[in-house]
């Protein structure tokens, strides 16, 4: 099994604990910070550019 194919579910794990704020108990609160609305803003425009480059791929 290729590695790549192990990093798809490690990224989309990380994408949604990103994305929902999901965290460890006893941890600092940050899901509401300027900082993860960043992250979600980078991440939202590298998932844009993602599906491009395969639409730009498939035609």
């Amino acid at each position: 099994m290729s590695w790549l194919l192990l990093l798809g579910p490690a990224a989309l794990v990380a994408a949604v604990a990103a994305v929902t704020g999901i965290k460890p108990k006893e941890t600092r609160p940050v899901a509401h910070t300027r900082m993860m609305w960043m992250a979600r803003f980078v991440l939202g425009v590298v998932a844009i550019f993602l599906v491009y480059l395969a639409f730009r791929q498939a035609g």
